[in-house]
């Protein structure tokens, strides 16, 4: 029995991580997906448009703009829509679309694509904002345990700096016998008050047969009800699939409650993001060379942000396509510390309008007693 057990244990175990891991991995794969899918589409439309543009006249006007630097030009002039709508480049402004960030440097031209585009972002958005939520959730959660165990080592080291060996050892003798002298009275089995009266013959259980059936009936009783259910759930294939299924229900319905229930101090998630887009300006001016420390960080903090002015741009966007993931991040941080800062702002303007309140009632007491 104990053989068979144990790698039951452990399929169930599997099938616990599985579906537990299952709603975060479903909505990365349907955002890849949904990228992967607009690219191909963008690509194929915008790629494919008639260029009314010859070569001679974008080589006459790229000359032109390197003598007169102040005219102004759009960069789609200068570009072959097959280069600039290729697979990385559309696949980079669909993320940018369904981000938000929206820089203005690529764009749909066709009025096909312009209504591709409003629908691909009318779908996309909402998507992107749930996987967000979803990572949101798992970023609180180790921020607040974080930052609760970095709580619990400070707040022992200071105990250990103002406990004296002497006043501890005194405290934690007396803690020892108050814990000493507490006893839980639980009440009693059938089984443990029969047992206690094994010398005297009880009056009322004289029987043998009426004792073990009490025995067997209280052994019965102290079975947890998992085995039962387990049972159950082995014996019936379709109780445990709807099992199955109501505790994946379960995991969607509590997409955002850990991002609810975090409260870490603000400046903590500050030093966070000032330390996440540093790493990022320090890495991305290795590929993109018209980029410093400086620039490199304006832009990330501009893309997490989602503000996307566009005066910085990307000269090998593909590149930047391999951070998708540091972008996802990026910005769940910062929805975060927006989020803190929106509680933050909540409780103040509380504050102010009880202490407005109090200060009206106030003076509407002393004005009345002064009448």
């Amino acid at each position: 029995m104990a053989t068979t057990s144990q790698p039951l244990r452990g399929k169930t175990t599997c099938k616990k991580i599985f579906w537990a891991v299952f709603p975060h991995a479903c909505f990365i794969v349907s955002l890849v997906i949904y990228a992967f899918l607009g690219a191909l589409m963008f690509s194929h439309i915008e790629s494919t448009r008639k260029v009314t543009v010859s070569e001679e006249y974008r080589t006459f006007l790229q000359k032109l703009m390197y003598l007169v630097r102040k005219l102004p030009a759009d960069p789609v002039w200068f570009i072959n829509p097959v280069e600039r709508w290729n697979f990385f480049g559309s696949l980079f402004f669909c993320c940018t679309v369904f981000t938000t960030v929206g820089y203005g440097n690529t764009y749909p031209v066709t009025r096909s694509g312009k209504y591709l585009c409003m629908l691909y972002a009318l779908f996309g958005i909402p998507l992107m904002f749930l996987v967000l939520t979803d990572m949101g959730d798992i970023l609180a959660t180790v921020l607040s345990k974080s930052y609760n165990e970095f709580r619990k080592l400070q707040s022992k080291i200071l105990a250990s700096k103002l406990c004296s060996g002497s006043t501890c050892s005194e405290r934690n003798e007396l803690k020892s016998r108050a814990q000493s002298k507490i006893v839980i009275n639980e009440p009693l089995t059938i089984i443990e008050v029969l047992r206690s009266q094994s010398g005297v013959k009880p009056v009322k259980y004289r029987n043998v047969e009426l004792f073990e059936m009490l025995i067997a009936r209280e052994n019965e009783n102290t079975q947890p009800a998992r085995n039962k259910t387990m049972e159950r759930w082995s014996s019936c294939p379709e109780l445990a699939r709807e099992k199955t299924v109501s505790r994946v229900i379960e995991n969607f319905d509590k997409i955002g409650k850990e991002l609810e229930k975090l409260d870490v101090p603000i400046v903590l998630m500050v030093l966070v993001i000032f330390v996440y887009i540093s790493c990022a300006a320090a890495i991305l001016p290795n590929w993109e060379k018209n980029m410093d420390f400086q620039e490199a960080f304006y832009f990330c903090f501009i893309t997490l942000t989602t503000i996307g002015f566009g005066d910085t741009k990307l000269e090998h966007p593909k590149f930047f396509l391999f951070f998708s993931l540091y972008i996802i991040i990026g910005m769940e941080i910062v929805f975060i510390a927006f989020k803190l800062g929106q509680d933050r702002l909540i409780v103040l303007y509380k504050k102010m309008i009880s202490f407005c309140a109090q200060g009206k009632f106030c003076s509407l007491v002393v004005s009345g007693e002064g009448t």
